[in-house]
């Protein structure tokens, strides 16, 4: 993973998290949207981004040898939270190396890339996003929780302690809301499965009351908002297909679940995963396929129950099958994940066969970076848009939903009236004056204004046939 930091491949919302550190580093006070030139709010402004936005600020290093550093602290926060977490469950020193090889590899024989979810693959993908921080911090959120429901160092949940954790759950849902519920939910499990006592319970209740008033005073964006909002949800249709294929290794997870159900009906990993797996169905039976995204509450703390209960198998013929049969599930995870391997080393020099299972990172748009300046406005796709205000420029429609933008409808459809057939000259050149367009980046089929017409003057080429124009009126 740190090679791949070194190498820091591109897909997904690489761009986005990019741009929103790069209006940081130019407005911390008053960054404005992302991705398009309006003065909204925007959910991505979190905790997280702006201490990365103070970062650029500070240092003056570009926005990706920022990002690199905010995926090594990311990816520390994720190991040692892992570790931590693992320690409160089991004694044994096997049990916090065990967890972390089955968070990383105990998933599937297709590998399934999202973030927030904790695929060897879906890691080296996402490592820069605010999702892998929050994940880390969710982890150490639940082992602190954990420890200080037990009385430990002594004592039960102090008034001290828990003013920390509220804060801590409230930067985590600030700074990526899906891994917010995610850590919700294990917190929720974590105090069924320690049976917390009234008075901790009030206590408990005095933290999370500091963690709302958090979250209500965050002056980036209005989190509450987002309660309200919608349209996500065919976006994450695909979390409800191919389960077999993508998760089914979790199942040894869920045979070492039962085995503790046995002993402990409210043991917290059981508990946690029936809420992640209530969740998770509710929102597919519901068609609320963002529901999906709690689906990590579930594997989660099967993928950490296989990884105890191996280690804390007792010596025989029991702890024999345990060892072998979660190497042997590790190890097709390992084969279902190897292509990971090509993020460091290139598609190239993979085997054929495993070559065959790699997705090449996108290339990027560093070449227009030339002639292309911070603040400026390109007209483009909706691929390229996911990409270019990473650079600092704006496009006219965002690449992404966005739900505090209000017309972002209308700047959708002024991208498609530009590059549509049979769109006249005039509307064309509307559109461009309108969003104060200063270049197009376009492929030669994409349509949109004929180059000669005195609108246009090409100034380079890029990868795929893309070619960079400047509007010259």
């Amino acid at each position: 993973m740190l090679l791949v930091i070194v190498r820091l491949p591109w897909v997904g919302d690489l761009g986005m998290h990019a741009a929103t550190v790069e209006r940081l580093r130019h407005g911390l006070l008053h960054p404005g949207n992302p991705l398009v030139d309006a003065d909204t709010p925007s959910p991505y402004y979190s905790p997280w981004t702006v201490f990365l936005g103070v970062v650029a600020r500070l240092t003056g290093a570009s926005v990706w040898v920022v990002l690199r550093i905010g995926a090594l602290i990311g990816l520390t926060l994720l190991v040692t939270g892992v570790w931590r977490y693992a320690r409160t469950l089991s004694d044994r020193r096997a049990a916090p190396p065990l967890a972390l090889l089955c968070v990383l590899l105990l998933w599937g024989t297709q590998a399934f890339s999202w973030s927030g979810f904790l695929g060897l693959n879906s890691l080296a993908l996402t490592v820069a996003y605010p999702s892998v921080f929050a994940l880390g911090a969710a982890f150490h959120l639940w082992a602190l929780l954990t420890r200080a429901l037990r009385g430990e160092p002594a004592g039960p949940v102090g008034w001290a302690v828990l003013p920390g954790l509220g804060v801590l759950w409230a930067v985590i849902l600030l700074s990526h809301q899906f891994t917010g519920v995610v850590a919700t939910l294990g917190v929720l499990a974590t105090v069924v499965g320690a049976r917390a006592g009234r008075r901790s319970l009030l206590r408990l209740g005095a933290g999370a009351v500091l963690g709302v008033v958090v979250l209500a005073v965050w002056p980036y964006y209005d989190f509450f908002a987002l309660l309200g909002a919608g349209g996500l949800d065919e976006i994450h249709r695909p979390l409800y297909q191919h389960l077999f294929v993508r998760f089914c290794l979790v199942l040894v997870g869920v045979a070492a679940l039962a085995v503790r159900a046995r002993r402990d009906r409210r043991d917290p990993l059981v508990v946690f995963f029936l809420l992640g797996a209530v969740v998770f169905a509710a929102g597919g039976l519901t068609g609320h396929y963002s529901w999906g995204r709690a689906l990590p509450a579930a594997l989660i703390p099967a993928q950490t129950a296989a990884a105890v209960e191996a280690a804390g198998a007792a010596r025989g013929a029991r702890r024999n099958v345990a060892a072998g049969v979660l190497t042997v599930a590790l190890a097709a995870g390992v084969w279902g994940q190897v292509q990971t391997v090509g993020y460091v080393v290139g598609g190239g020099a993979l085997p054929r066969v495993v070559e065959a299972k790699y997705s090449a990172p996108w290339a990027g748009y560093h070449w227009i970076t030339r002639w292309v300046r911070y603040g400026d406005v390109v007209m483009a796709r909706m691929y390229p848009s996911r990409q270019i205000p990473a650079y600092g420029a704006y496009t006219v429609a965002p690449g992404y939903p966005d739900f505090f933008l209000p017309d972002g409808g209308r700047r959708e459809a002024a991208v498609r009236t530009y590059f549509g057939a049979g769109v006249s000259r005039a509307r064309r050149l509307g559109v461009l004056r309108t969003y104060h367009v200063r270049w197009v980046v376009q492929r030669p089929s994409d349509g949109g204004l004929p180059v000669g017409g005195g609108v246009l003057r090409r100034v380079a080429s890029g990868p795929g046939g893309q070619v960079l124009y400047e509007v010259t009126r």
